[in-house]
């Protein structure tokens, strides 16, 4: 747009421009186009009879009022609307009044895209010689054409009698040659172009997996308002899978691997005597090597080698999009997105349908469900509509018979535990996983989490229900000038120690005001604004925290963020955001763009005790294990151990409300490190360990400290 309308003088503005008026009314009379950038859901009243054509004719001249001036219309004026939202909701009387463009990629057009970025990374000399194919063929067009051009031109010049004019039919004879031979080349290379099309297609299951994931991505936003991500972001992601893939796949590294073992090998052989040994093998592992190198070069896969590799990049762009997005997801909602994202998967592969995917999500129900029977009494009424819904479904079609047939043994697997993993009746026993997933729906709705865990583990793998804990390194190499970390705050953890430890390892102190950390409240905004500008071009990191007290601030912020980028950030520039989920899913507090464009951090919490000892044990690194080898290091280790399962024990009860806690507490990671520091220095400066006095500190003063409630103190010690 910039480039099409900058020789026309296009004036570029915002709704937030103070100046955004008068560009507009300048425009008006002058016939300059206009474009108002960056839009949010509501529009300025001022422009409306602008957009509204809201015209009045004078003889010849036409006028339009804004406000309460009359400006005349210049015919060349045109007036450009933009906004990043991607799902905005305007007035009827702008889609009625305008010209709608929708530039969001389908998925048809996204897997294209991604299919030309992975052949681009695995097979560069195929996208080399397809771009090299397209701009031959744009090349011999602009021939055919200045040929056509020249031949009309000179006909239409030629004077006297055209047969008699030699120079003209050489020409003509020229041209008819040269057209001949464009017309063959263009036809060799449509061939080549297809053969090449043809060798591309072989990494379209990757593409079209990447797609996938993306779409999903893209409708998270119904769930909460902080799931926003863009397509820029995504596609470095994909470039990451590709490249992790071809680091674990890289033949010319398998290739040195073993040239060095038949070296050592052949190093022990020499040592022996065998030197002629030694040459041979020497000379064979040169010429594999080389064959290797040369086939690499040349792209050259055998179809089961290629399969392989579109295998793991598949699963490889699968995991590193869902990775991406489950980091800045709450806990609540992670096995919802694994789940999602594993239904979708089996339905493009044709696994399970559609339609049963729907009936697990509506959950069925008969409207007007027959009496039970006698025998299946022990069905509760509230869920017995749920079961005769299932009929619905060809498989269970029969469910109801089934279970009058067979009342003894569904009662017993009804009141079973975890019904999820006990053999089902004879006439169901040998149904699929999904299928069970189905009848725990209507029957037993409490294990369905773990069922639906499992049947992520047996199609996907344990990593997609496992998260490992966060680390703060591997997040900070992603990150980049543009790319900001917005962290989720939530009760009991505070980012701000992982920032300041990284930062140490990059040179970036509070202490020498290289690192420049913001509470964001009142009367800071102009503070912050300065601090942002002046950390973008020395360098600095800083920190705005708590930006959920500041909404209103947040356009600003994400409008000088811009202009700082716009201006050349220094290199070392790094900016971190902090905030606490809106009070309801769907409030948007948070501009799209800032979520957009940053990684995002939720480091909540885990309800399941394994996954809290496992973040809990991630909070102690190899130096605390260092300074205890001095001094009752088996001690240590043991009571460090202990202490991160009492800390993921007491975090844990919250899930069960006031059946867990009587009251809300916020035990926090600063309470679990303070006291494995205490344990460390107790253990230092006792003979024997100190039990009794750990127990104190502990449950009295440093978990203890939160507790109000005297059932909950006498809980809390009962676990110590």
């Amino acid at each position: 747009m910039r480039k099409t309308y900058d020789k026309e003088g296009l004036q570029v503005t915002r709704l937030s421009n103070n100046k955004m008026v008068k560009t507009v009314e300048l425009a008006v009379e002058s016939g300059a186009p206009v474009l108002i950038e960056n839009m949010e859901n509501s529009i300025d009243a001022v422009i409306q009879p602008v957009y509204s054509r809201a015209i009045i004719k004078r003889g010849k001249t036409k006028y339009i009022k804004m406000g309460d001036k009359e400006l005349t219309l210049s015919p060349q004026f045109k007036l450009f609307l933009h906004t990043k939202l991607s799902n905005p909701h305007y007035p009827p009387e702008i889609q009625a009044e305008c010209t709608l463009i929708n530039f969001t990629v389908t998925e048809a057009g996204l897997e294209d895209q991604l299919l030309a970025l992975v052949v681009k990374k695995e097979r560069p000399d195929l996208a080399a010689q397809k771009e090299e194919i397209i701009q031959q063929q744009n090349g011999f067009k602009i021939k055919l054409k200045e040929l056509e051009s020249g031949l009309l031109y000179k006909l239409a010049n030629a004077q006297g009698d055209i047969l008699e004019d030699i120079e003209l039919i050489e020409n003509l004879e020229y041209s008819k040659k040269l057209s001949t031979e464009i017309q063959e080349k263009v036809a060799i290379a449509i061939e080549t172009e297809a053969s090449i099309n043809i060798a591309s297609e072989f990494y379209r299951p990757a593409a079209s997996r990447g797609a996938l994931v993306f779409f999903l991505l893209n409708e998270l936003y119904k769930i909460h308002s902080f799931y926003r991500f863009s397509l820029d972001s995504f596609v470095i992601v994909v470039n990451r899978a590709i490249d992790i893939v071809a680091d674990r796949m890289n033949p010319k590294k398998k290739a040195v691997d073993t040239e060095a073992a038949e070296g050592e090998e052949a190093k022990a052989e020499g040592e022996e005597g065998k030197a002629e040994g030694e040459a041979e093998a020497e000379a064979e592992a040169e010429a594999e090597e080389e064959a290797g190198e040369e086939d690499e070069e040349a792209g050259e896969m055998t179809p089961r080698t290629l399969a392989k590799r579109v295998d793991a990049l598949t699963e490889s762009i699968t995991f590193q999009g869902f990775n991406y997005c489950r980091r800045g997801t709450l806990e609540a909602h992670k096995l919802i997105i694994a789940t999602m994202l594993c239904f979708r998967i089996m339905v493009r592969q044709g696994l399970i349908s559609q339609e049963e995917v729907d009936s697990l999500i509506k959950k069925e129900v008969a409207l007007e469900p027959p009496p039970q029977a006698e025998s299946l009494k022990f069905i509760p009424e509230s869920i017995w509509p749920a079961v005769k819904g299932l009929e619905n479904i060809k498989l269970f079609e029969h469910i109801i018979n089934q279970m009058e047939s067979e009342a003894l043994q569904w009662r017993k697997w009804y009141q079973e535990q975890e019904a999820e993993i006990i053999d089902l009746p004879r006439a169901m026993k040998d149904i699929s996983l999904f299928h069970r997933i189905l009848l725990l729906r209507a029957l037993r709705p409490d294990r369905l989490t773990n069922a639906l865990k499992e049947f992520i583990k047996q199609n996907m793998g344990i990593e997609y229900v496992e998260q490992p804990s966060f680390d703060m390194a591997q997040t900070y190499a992603e990150m980049n000038i543009r790319t900001p970390i917005f962290f989720v705050l939530f009760p009991g953890v505070d980012p701000t120690p992982d920032v300041e430890r990284i930062g140490k390892v990059q040179g970036k102190s509070i202490a020498d005001g290289t690192f420049i950390n913001i509470s964001m409240g009142q009367g800071q905004e102009d503070f912050a604004i300065k601090t942002l500008k002046e950390a973008g071009k020395v360098g600095n990191w800083v920190m705005f925290q708590n930006v959920h007290l500041m909404q209103s601030w947040m356009k600003s912020f994400e409008r000088n963020f811009e202009i700082v980028l716009e201006d050349g950030a220094h290199e070392d520039f790094r900016c971190f955001v902090s905030s606490e989920p809106p009070s309801m899913p769907h409030m948007e507090i948070i501009p799209e763009s800032i979520l957009q464009n940053s990684l995002k951090v939720a480091n909540e919490a885990p309800t399941d005790l394994k996954s809290n000892i496992r973040r809990a044990f991630s909070k102690f690194d190899e130096s605390h294990f260092e300074k205890s080898k001095s001094h009752k290091h088996p001690e240590f280790k043991a009571l460090l151990f202990g202490l991160c399962m009492f800390h993921s024990l007491i975090l844990g009860r919250r899930k069960f409300g006031s059946q867990g806690w009587s009251r809300k507490y916020n035990f926090n990671d600063g309470d679990l490190t303070i006291c494995g520091d205490i344990l460390h220095n107790y253990l230092a400066g006792y003979d024997l360990v100190p039990y009794a006095d750990l127990q104190y500190l502990y449950g009295e003063i440093m978990y203890g400290g939160h507790i109000t409630d005297d059932w909950d103190r006498r809980t809390n010690n009962t676990y110590l």
